[in-house]
């Protein structure tokens, strides 16, 4: 069955994670991707290990596993873009693709005669989106931006981390991909603009546009409130009991959401007083003396192992949860049974590829496995035949003169 995106290309300009997070989820939903990369260089993330794949004889390869994460079921080619060869042959490329994904810094692509501007009235059906790290207006638009920029800028590091401790980053570059989500969803809308009207359009993504808008909750409590709003560790600003519980054996999350799971919570813990407590019947309350209650919540559920929490707040309908472990994670009879894991043919491995699977489920139109993560341009000459029509003699050519 084909996917949702089957007859859809895009020309992918992008490298290290937010463009690539966009175009492997395209890609996943069917679209064909050729990922543009510098011949002998290529996409930076190859190299950011380890751990690399292993071929065959055990070995690293020039695959790291941050590659992997984010480049599946795209075909690679390499193209100097700095010649003039190279930029004469990206537009014939352009020509038959519907989308153009790039990350270049601001006014690098126009050196190059590919911006927006200078190709919009050749590819007038063109949805061009660029990802920068500001966008491509304001004060700051000429800085380079990386994802820790963006937290930190964006405010996520301000209300992560323990209360007392120094403000925390998120354990994966999450500024990057909600970025590329984004990014993706507006792709989808333009394609959708572009079957009503026959017209293409442009896209700006910055990642600190994308941070700030994903502060969600805690930057409309401050915009609400107009009050700083702190750090609560692994706490919730607006639930109370809300968060992380060592046990006699470990750690639980308890995820008391309402006033009567927090009664169920209290009445298993062989504390219901404290729900007939004025200071915590509700929710409210229960925020105002956060700093009075949680003592009495951890005292309770350190007199147990997890597993007499587990299981017993599951069978009073009480939100709990272990907290697991990656390896924990990928063993875990729910996420097996959704299909998390899968495992692709490699070029460089006799053995398949394990990979993170894609979090969509759709009835008619479901996400694609069609290829690993391309070797540095395996497609090269494949791509250039089939689209520009260009023979064996004249692909070896273009690589003698470092144009692919």
């Amino acid at each position: 069955m084909s996917g949702a995106l089957a007859d859809i290309r895009v020309f992918d300009l992008s490298r290290i994670l937010a463009g690539p997070t966009c175009t492997q989820i395209m890609g996943d939903l069917g679209a064909e991707v050729i990922k543009v990369e510098r011949p002998g260089v290529g996409d930076d993330t190859r190299k950011w290990g380890p751990p690399y794949l292993k071929d065959k004889d055990g070995q690293d390869t020039a695959e790291s596993a941050y590659y992997l994460a984010i480049n599946r079921n795209k075909r690679s080619i390499t193209l100097d873009i700095t010649k003039p060869e190279g930029q004469e042959l990206a537009l014939r490329l352009i020509e038959q693709c519907d989308v153009l994904i790039e990350n270049f810094k601001v006014g690098d692509l126009a050196r190059r005669g590919l911006a927006y501007e200078q190709i919009r009235e050749r590819f007038p059906r063109l949805i061009y989106c660029s990802i920068t790290g500001f966008g491509q207006t304001g004060p700051y638009k000429d800085r380079p931006g990386y994802d820790y920029m963006a937290q930190a800028m964006g405010g996520i590091m301000s209300i992560t981390g323990d209360a007392d401790g120094e403000p925390m980053k998120v354990g994966v570059g999450i500024a990057d991909i909600m970025t590329g989500m984004y990014a993706t969803s507006a792709i989808l809308a333009a394609l959708h603009h572009r079957t009503a009207t026959g017209q293409g359009q442009y896209i700006d993504m910055a990642l600190l546009d994308a941070q700030v808008a994903w502060l969600s909750s805690s930057g409309q409590n401050y915009l609400t409130s107009r009050q700083p709003v702190p750090r609560f560790g692994n706490a919730h600003p607006n639930i109370v009991p809300y968060q992380v519980f060592p046990s006699a054996d470990g750690h639980v999350v308890i995820a008391a959401g309402n006033d009567e799971q927090f009664r169920r919570l209290c009445e298993f813990a062989g504390t219901p007083e404290l729900a007939d407590d004025n200071r915590f019947a509700t929710n409210a309350d229960r925020i105002r003396n956060r700093d009075t209650l949680i003592p009495f919540i951890e005292d309770a559920v350190a007199r147990h192992p997890s597993a007499h929490w587990l299981e017993g707040l599951e069978a009073v309908k009480v939100p709990a949860c272990p907290i697991n472990t990656i390896a924990q994670v990928f063993a875990d009879a729910q996420v097996r049974h959704r299909g998390m894991e899968i495992a692709l043919p490699h070029p460089d491995s006799e053995t398949p590829t394990p990979l993170i699977a894609s979090p969509i489920k759709m009835s008619d139109t479901p996400p694609e496995y069609r290829r690993a993560p391309p070797i540095l341009g395996q497609h090269t000459g494949e791509v250039l035949s089939e689209m520009l029509g260009l023979g064996a003699d004249e692909v070896a050519a273009l690589k003698k003169d470092g144009v692919v």
